[in-house]
């Protein structure tokens, strides 16, 4: 009688490998019960595997827990297996495929985190292995590589929810992480009343809450403000650690930001002027790349946004997808929304122009479309 063992198990450079060399060394998955040497075969093996999502991952990555369980499948060619000697000393066999699911115990993760969820369904939302409309941007990466976590820009006073699982989040502590002129403070609290995007507003979240420079009052109405005080902006990767109660840190979670903005609050005026502002604090006047992701394709698009150069990855329609590293709006959301940001719910100006026009972007959608330079509209300024 002759058998064959199919490895989960493989060691073999490829994710393919030949029968005829599964039953030889090293691997020798052949058992002959009369020790019968020189058995040869036909076919193949195949072998993927794919995370929750669906996407294929390679053997030699990391596992990722937040994208558990796995699946491993494999797949065989039609083909044949032949010994020296026997009757009959062949056999035959069918394609077939069987399907593994590889888990772990389950620790303290996070998998998700929460900003302003408002324009985050339908045509707005982001890729699914991106964004959940539901939980916010899923966890891209883990320690120590944060680079495509969100949030990649920031401004004083925003802030964002941890999804934690497997810990009751209250027997947390978190210290505070100050870099580069900028500290992203973790609380326990209840949502603020305005935070529409939660339902349930006598739940406590864990928010982490971004702090760093800002324009004063008497500078925002000030059409000569100067430099901002503190050390300038620099990006820098923000690690924030949950300790249990004897200390232990038992989940991470982190970010890099790479960008910075100042928001001149409700002190609308012209192109030259809002732009002599951002220069006069030491930043520059956003670009529409540094604001969203929107494209002057499909939907809301015509003349008044050709031209316009948006963020990758870029938006299918003329309003921003959420996705990471795609602009402060398209980041944030309804950035309008936040309490305490003081950010308006209008057009803000940028430096890109076209024509006659330059290009200004409603906060609330993304939307870029054109304005004259003597109207009067927001702005907010970013660095580097």
């Amino acid at each position: 009688m002759v058998e064959m063992f199919f490895p989960v198990r493989f060691f073999h450079p490829g994710n393919t490998i030949g029968l005829n060399e599964l039953i030889q060394a090293p691997y020798n998955y052949l058992k002959d019960d009369d020790g019968d040497n020189g058995a040869t075969a036909t076919g193949s093996l195949s072998m993927t595997i794919t995370n929750k999502y669906g996407d294929l991952v390679n053997r030699a990555d990391p596992i990722d827990i937040c994208k558990l369980p796995y699946k491993i499948t494999l797949s065989t060619t039609g083909g044949s297996l032949t010994t020296e000697y026997g009757v009959p000393n062949s056999t035959s066999f069918s394609a077939g495929t069987v399907s593994y699911y590889i888990s772990l115990p389950l620790s303290p993760t996070i998998c998700a985190v929460r900003p302003n969820l408002a324009q985050g369904s339908s045509n707005f939302a982001g890729p699914s292995r991106v964004w959940d409309p539901n939980k916010g941007f899923l966890t891209q990466a883990q320690s120590p590589f944060y680079d495509f976590n969100f949030p990649s820009t920031g401004a004083d006073g925003l802030y964002f929810d941890l999804d934690i699982n497997e810990i009751d989040a209250s027997q947390l502590t978190w210290s505070p992480v100050s870099k580069g002129g900028v500290t992203a403070t973790v609380r326990l609290v209840k949502p603020n009343n305005s935070d529409n995007w939660i339902s349930d507003k006598s739940k406590y979240v864990t928010r982490v809450t971004l702090n760093g420079p800002r324009a004063s009052s008497s500078q925002i109405n000030s059409s000569n403000p100067g430099l901002l005080t503190g050390p300038s902006f620099t990006p820098q990767t923000f690690e924030l650690e949950g300790r249990n109660s004897r200390g232990q840190v038992v989940v991470k979670y982190g970010f890099v930001l790479w960008k910075w903005f100042v928001n001149r609050g409700d002190k609308d005026d012209t192109l030259s002027n809002q732009s002599s502002w951002c220069r006069s604090i030491g930043y520059r006047l956003s670009q529409v790349r540094d604001l969203t992701n929107a494209t002057c394709a499909g939907q809301n698009s015509g003349n008044w946004c050709q031209g316009a150069i948006g963020a990758t990855p870029s938006s299918s329609n003329n309003f921003y997808q959420r996705q990471i590293g795609a602009g402060l709006f398209t980041e944030w959301g309804y950035i309008s929304r936040y309490t305490g940001p003081n950010f308006a719910d209008f057009h803000y100006w940028t430096s890109d122009a076209s024509g006659n026009d330059q290009f200004i972007v409603l906060s609330s959608l993304g939307t870029v479309s054109g304005g004259e330079p003597n109207d009067n509209f927001y702005a907010v300024c970013v660095t580097p």
